[in-house]
């Protein structure tokens, strides 16, 4: 496998990589940007829109982008729908999951242990509380399964989900308390791609959670990975110069590695199944 640095822009804290109408999006998070580059050879980003509050992450709609933005969600053109955060917070990362459900989480902007929490739209409370740094969550191709990471722990949870978007059947799926699991996708066999900040590489794990695979990086902070490209086999991998002090140029990029095992495009938000 030859890892490739896909562009050299550095983004501050680059993250929420979705494969989303055969382009890959990608947000600087704090910064509020939300940009886009072709997955069949490296090009700059371009950018779709620029926020005033922070953007967590997208996912596709049947008229644009769902978004985790701010201290909620909402279309990334439109009003919050919902929020649910309260002073201090802010939104971290989002996913849909395969029967439309739009998932985002929340965090403390100073990563106070335990406010931060998971969320559902529709939903009238938060689907989880307690939480520090929520990554994820990834979702099996098939709905059933989802994968939530609590990074300042060094902890990812998995859980059932049912028909109607409940989880249950809570366990730890990895526990590695001297690392940081940051964000993370699934391949169509169900292995699990993470990305570790602060360690300078990601990592595949199989359904039982052992390790499988890991790429190493030239940056230190992987922040968060998606299967894209032509046949869906490629991986890119997002980065962050955010509190390095003197970051190199590899820092901030985003890079991009075939692998064997392909994954599937982002998952839509669908406003009735929510």
């Amino acid at each position: 496998m030859t890892l490739t640095q896909w562009n050299f822009e550095q983004l501050e804290l680059g993250e929420g990589a979705r494969w989303i109408n055969d382009r890959l999006v990608v947000v600087d998070l704090l910064a509020g940007r939300v940009l886009e580059t072709p997955g069949t050879v490296p090009a700059p980003f371009q950018e779709i829109a620029k926020l005033d509050v922070p953007v967590g992450a997208v996912a596709p709609t049947s008229n644009g982008l769902m978004a985790a933005k701010g201290t909620g969600a909402g279309l990334l053109d439109g009003p919050t729908l919902e929020s649910f955060a309260g002073a201090g917070l802010r939104v971290n990362d989002a996913a849909a999951d395969p029967a439309g459900r739009f998932w985002f989480t929340t965090m403390a902007y100073d990563t106070e242990p335990g406010r931060g929490s998971l969320h559902r739209l529709g939903a009238p409370a938060p689907v989880l509380k307690g939480l520090t740094i929520p990554n994820g969550p990834a979702f099996s191709h098939d709905g059933k399964l989802m994968y939530l990471a609590d990074s300042a722990r060094g902890l990812v949870h998995r859980f059932d989900v049912n028909a109607d978007g409940d989880l249950s059947g809570r366990r730890t799926f990895l526990h590695l308390p001297r690392q940081t699991p940051d964000g993370m996708t699934t391949d169509v066999t169900g292995n699990v791609w993470i990305a570790f900040w602060g360690s300078s590489v990601v990592r595949r794990y199989r359904p039982d959670g052992k390790l499988d695979q890991e790429i190493h990086l030239p940056a230190r902070q992987p922040t968060s990975v998606c299967l894209g490209g032509p046949d869906l086999s490629r991986l890119f991998i997002t980065t962050a110069t955010c509190g390095l002090r003197r970051p190199t140029l590899h820092d901030g990029a985003l890079f991009a590695v075939d692998v064997n095992i392909p994954g599937r495009p982002a998952n839509a938000y669908v406003p009735a199944h929510s």
